[in-house]
């Protein structure tokens, strides 16, 4: 026996109206009207599912949907939930505007962004694997709207930020503060030219990389970000700690003598195995225009003879106050290594 037929698409397989008699008219609005009350139900089955849960889970839901990218689904959510409708929509105390109107607000500033960027739209960067951003103007505000939409960044793989020369750039410290627990679990290589990290945000990307944020990043590059010899002693560690790093790019940053020491370090001597592979797989980098002087360059080379570093193999060197002598000490301790000045 052949299953009954959903009564829509029994009304819609009927022959059009204008080749209906009375009865059949008739009979056809009866299936419409029959639909109708099916869904009707249907719906407030399901509101009814949301109610039930407690307050504090509706909220931990409506939370989890909330995307700025996308609002749809947690706008929805919070319309069909009688116990959210009206929280979301209500100004809690000390705050200024509602949950709805928060996300509403996000989603603009990303619409905006994605605008000032050359992209279609907020779909086409959540979707995006390839974000190059080339003399955008980019505002340290864009940069913070930039960090709240790291979590909904799923896909991507690459971000490449290049702005002007010839200023600080843009505050970039609240980007990296954007990057949570396994924020951004495809990217493979983040790049920035003249964004101002400095050392808070040096501190803030080294906690988020101990925190498991860019789990699979191999390529590296922060110039011009006004990273000082504080800002890298606290970010070496958690590099040191990335085996699978390729690429590191600190070119035109203010650090010197202390901070070199920092990233070369030797792990400790009670150090676990993964630790003791410090860059082990790194093979370029980026020292250029920063403040390394001739007693960095001979702690260098003897790191290097040392075994640290074991698969570099091009070394940036150059513009520095160190001498000719002392850089050309650190290529001397490797003869396959590269000299790139």
């Amino acid at each position: 026996m052949d299953p009954p037929m959903d009564p829509l698409a029994a009304l819609l397989s009927e022959r059009p109206p204008q080749q209906l008699s009375v009865t059949e008219l008739r009979s056809r609005i009866a299936l419409l009207e029959d639909a109708a009350r099916a869904y009707r139900a249907e719906l407030e089955s399901r509101t009814a599912t949301l109610d039930a849960l407690p307050d504090e889970m509706q909220q931990v839901v409506f939370g989890q949907l909330c995307n700025a990218l996308d609002p749809r689904s947690a706008v929805a959510y919070s319309s069909a939930s009688k116990g959210l409708r009206g929280p979301m929509q209500r100004v809690g105390e000390g705050a200024g505007k509602s949950p709805l109107q928060q996300l509403k607000e996000e989603n603009a500033a990303a619409a905006a962004l994605c605008l000032k960027a050359g992209m279609r739209g907020c779909m086409a960067l959540r979707e995006a694997k390839d974000i190059w951003w080339c003399s955008k103007g980019l505002s340290t505000t864009d940069l913070a709207t930039l960090g709240k939409l790291i979590p909904v960044l799923p896909a991507l793989e690459t971000l490449h930020l290049n702005e002007e020369s010839g200023s600080a750039g843009p505050d970039g410290g609240q980007l990296v503060e954007g990057l949570g627990v396994g924020a951004l679990p495809a990217l493979t290589r983040f790049w920035s030219r003249n964004v101002c990290v400095g050392d808070a945000g040096a501190s803030a990307l080294a906690a988020a990389l101990d925190r498991g944020a860019l789990p699979r990043l191999k390529h590296l590059f922060l110039y011009n970000a006004a990273i000082g010899d504080a800002g890298l002693v606290a970010l070496a560690p958690a590099l040191r700690r990335r085996p699978a790093l390729r690429d590191l790019g600190l070119s035109g940053n203010l650090f010197g003598d202390e901070g070199l020491a920092a990233l070369v370090a030797p792990p400790p001597a009670d150090a676990p195995p993964l630790q003791a592979e410090a860059l082990a797989k790194l093979k370029r980098l980026f020292l250029t225009s920063t403040q390394i002087t001739d007693d960095g360059c001979a702690h260098l080379a003897s790191r290097l003879r040392s075994g640290a570093l074991p698969a570099l193999e091009i070394l940036y060197l150059g513009k520095i106050p160190a001498s000719v002598a002392a850089w050309a000490a650190v290529y001397e301790t490797r003869p396959g290594l590269r000299r790139t000045h």
